[in-house]
């Protein structure tokens, strides 16, 4: 149904329909066959797993280090400061979307893994030697959040070329690992900081990162062969952005990401500020990520049966939503750790089904371009929305209510425009698209 509905749009994406350098005679390449399995496929998934685990699941962990900065290494700073750290990691991790999938499209995974996993272990390894507040944002804001990049899109690009009836699920399995890493890594640290020291404890995840992402470097790879001759195309080619669908849907994640990771920065602070000990207010955010952890994975399987847009306009609205009605009422730990568990399951749930979304309304030889120009562009807003939410916190001298309205408010705003993208698609509302 969803592929007859498509036909009635246009195609408005960068490769040309009549291309003669993808469609020559001599290729044996079929781009509308899916193997949907095989051991090559289900390397790629568990390489992607591993990927993520350590390179987006520590950047979830992010409010670990938050925590920690305010109270020792930067402690005369601000937490608004402190939090341009996460927010610059954020936004390079984002940007660098669209030139890493560009890369992608010509020269496959490999090489941009194998690079990204030397920037992403060196980004770590500078993090715990750093003295001083630009040391941090060098090392662990713009080094680490091109390393997080490098190792992101590639084989998530690369399980889209080996699936598409089960697409949604094998994604959701791979993106499960950085919810599992978003829930460890906060605990680990938090014992290492403790037991041995910022500095060792640092250096440790980065031996960690290294063995994983060695591993996943050496099992990811594409189905598609890179093409070479491609080189002449723009790094970033805009024309994607005259499909309304693929429009829509870049809107609405734009006002998703000025929200959407403002509980993973400061629900440790607000949970210590309730009078929850330091201790125990680490386990609210491991609680925010085991619910991620579910969320890639339960609605990742149902969406290739009830449709992946179907799923992902209520998860992202009942994230926003959660966030508005549960966190603001959140006074003590139990409470707090239901909105947590619940925001992690349904935000879990739109970082899991938002690329199986942009692969389905796109050709798969500039699958990597199109979704590395969507994390490009909402790159922007995820760069300013921890520091709004930290400014809105010192303007209300110390009242998270400004905070959690502007994150649940935009989060809320952008599952609206992800609906016009599903109508789009079908007008139906309860359409399985």
């Amino acid at each position: 149904m969803v592929a007859a509905v498509l036909k009635k749009f246009p195609s408005y994406g960068s490769i040309p329909s009549k291309d003669a350098s993808f469609r020559d005679d001599s290729s044996s390449e079929d781009f509308d066959s899916f193997p949907d399995g095989g051991l090559p496929a289900w390397l790629t998934v568990f390489g992607a797993f591993l990927a993520l685990f350590c390179s987006f699941g520590q950047m979830n962990a992010f409010g670990t280090f938050q925590s920690w900065y305010t109270t020792h290494q930067l402690r005369d700073l601000h937490p608004s400061t402190i939090a341009w750290i996460g927010s610059v990691q954020l936004w390079v991790f984002f940007f660098s979307g669209g030139f890493i999938g560009r890369v992608f499209d010509v020269y496959g995974p490999r090489v941009i893994m194998a690079l990204g996993t030397a920037v992403y272990v060196v980004s770590i390894l500078l993090t715990s030697t750093a003295v001083g507040y630009y040391d941090y944002l060098l090392a662990q804001g713009i080094l680490s959040g091109l390393g997080v990049g490098m190792l992101f899109y590639p084989p998530l690009a690369s399980i889209s070329t080996h699936f598409q009836k089960y697409r949604a699920t094998a994604l959701g399995i791979a993106m499960v690992g950085s919810g599992i890493g978003g829930t460890v890594y906060p605990i680990l640290l938090q014992y290492l900081f403790v037991r041995i020291g910022f500095s060792w404890g640092v250096r440790i995840s980065a031996i960690i990162c290294l063995v994983l992402c060695v591993t996943a470097t050496a099992t990811v790879s594409s189905r598609i062969t890179p093409r070479k001759d491609s080189t002449h195309a723009p790094w970033v080619d805009l024309r994607a952005l005259r499909d309304p669908p693929f429009a829509l849907l870049v809107v609405g994640s734009c006002f998703m990401s000025l929200g959407l990771f403002t509980p993973f920065c400061y629900v440790v602070s607000y949970a210590a500020d309730q009078g929850i000990s330091t201790d125990t207010a680490f386990y609210v955010l491991a609680v925010l990520n085991a619910g991620s952890v579910v969320g890639r994975v339960v609605p990742s399987h149902f969406a290739d049966t009830f449709g992946r847009f179907a799923l992902l306009v209520p998860c992202a609205f009942l994230a926003g939503l959660s966030t508005l009605v549960l966190w603001s009422a959140a006074h003590s730990l139990l409470p707090l750790l239901a909105y947590a568990a619940l925001y992690g399951l349904f935000s879990g749930a739109f970082n899991a089904l938002i690329v199986p979304c942009i692969a389905q309304i796109s050709d798969i030889r500039e699958i990597g371009m199109r979704i590395g120009l969507l994390y490009s562009i909402i790159s922007f807003p995820s760069l300013f929305g921890n520091p709004a939410a930290g400014a809105l916190l010192k303007v209300t001298h110390g009242s998270y209510s400004g905070l959690i309205i502007l994150s649940g408010g935009s989060v809320v705003v952008g599952s609206l425009f992800m609906m016009l993208a599903k109508l789009r698609l079908d007008p139906h509302v309860l359409a399985r698209v």
